[in-house]
């Protein structure tokens, strides 16, 4: 997939046009003072706001806005440092990225690869006439490769049996207590995610008032460990990384392909396991719901591309589960 650098600055330019709303609720733009900057322009239209929505874990994430003027912006730790990046939809086929940080020029020489430029997606045939509609609508959708495996990590460990948003209540939480400030012009209150040696360190009990049973705070704590070791797996095939990850007590098959979506660019990392998945895929495809072996027959025939058609479906609009009840309750372990 052919990809042209068109500028590369040490200063951020004007406003770019904004983009098509992610998941995140917009907050007020902020004022983008001087740093390192790139520009890249692609032959296949990219949709940012979709491709990056996996990124941010809901509302108030303290690593990841998406400001008034259409700018995701995102706080991470990369091998060189810190860095806040800054992305923007410059054009159908274009995105501008600004970033800060010591990580900065590492961030942006690798941009292309995170956003997975290089995917070929000319195989990705559906047949299913929403899964049809969907790919003709979202042409521009990528799938992620941050190359980051503990920092996918930890969230989804929270995320793990809990309801989304007490998972990441929990997130914001230890993120604001145990983060650093974000470098660089970030919007208020972003900061970066702790490191593995300060979720390591974390006490138990701090974890119970964030709401983190025993069991998800000895996985962080185990996976903080060894996260050396488990960076490995972005530079392996999707079967040894599964196999490294799920060699950690705690970590099974839904956290390893919930890490492989945002850290490998695994088109096919399907989140079997997961609550409510196989029944949304059975009433948005087949208008019945089915349970995870069924789910993963079904799908078999769109391999290696099960998680893009997931995401297809999720951006489109066409996925429906029929609800039957209120929610169940949310658990709140911290008070005891």
């Amino acid at each position: 997939m052919g990809v042209m650098i068109i500028r590369r600055a040490r200063a951020e330019g004007d406003a770019a046009p904004r983009a098509a709303p992610g998941r995140m609720r917009p907050v007020r733009s902020v004022t983008v003072e001087p740093g390192s900057s790139r520009t890249l322009m692609t032959d296949r239209p990219i949709d940012l706001a979709c491709t990056l929505a996996p990124l941010g874990r809901g509302t108030g994430d303290p690593c990841h806005r998406v400001t008034a003027d259409g700018a995701h912006w995102h706080a991470s730790r990369l091998p060189t440092g810190p860095v806040t990046y800054r992305l923007t939809q410059s054009g159908a086929c274009a995105v501008h990225a600004g970033a800060w940080g010591p990580g900065a020029e590492e961030f942006l020489a690798g941009l292309d690869h995170m956003l997975c430029l290089d995917e070929d997606v000319s195989a990705f045939r559906p047949d299913h006439p929403k899964l049809v509609d969907a790919h003709r609508r979202f042409p521009g959708l990528r799938m992620l490769r941050t190359g980051l495996v503990f920092e996918a990590l930890v969230p989804a460990v929270l995320e793990q049996k809990v309801h989304t948003v007490s998972a990441r209540a929990s997130w914001r939480k230890l993120v604001r207590q145990f983060g650093e400030p974000a470098p660089g012009p970030a919007p208020d209150g972003m900061r970066l995610p702790p490191d593995a040696d300060t979720w390591r360190r974390i006490p138990s009990w701090v974890y119970h008032r964030a709401n983190v049973g025993p069991q998800r705070a000895q996985t962080i704590v185990r996976a903080a460990r060894i996260a050396e070791s488990l960076e490995r797996a972005a530079r392996v095939d999707p079967a040894e990384a599964a196999r490294m990850l799920c060699s950690v007590p705690g970590i099974g098959v839904w956290t390893a392909a919930e890490i492989a979506q945002r850290a490998f660019g695994d088109a096919d990392a399907l989140s079997v396991g997961d609550y409510h998945l196989a029944a949304t895929v059975g009433w948005t495809l087949l208008g019945r719901p089915i349970d995870d072996d069924a789910m993963v027959e079904y799908l078999e025939p769109l391999r290696p591309h099960r998680y893009r058609a997931i995401r297809l479906l999720e951006i489109s609009g066409h996925f429906h589960k029929p609800k039957f009840g209120p929610r169940t309750a949310l658990t709140d372990h911290s008070w005891h």
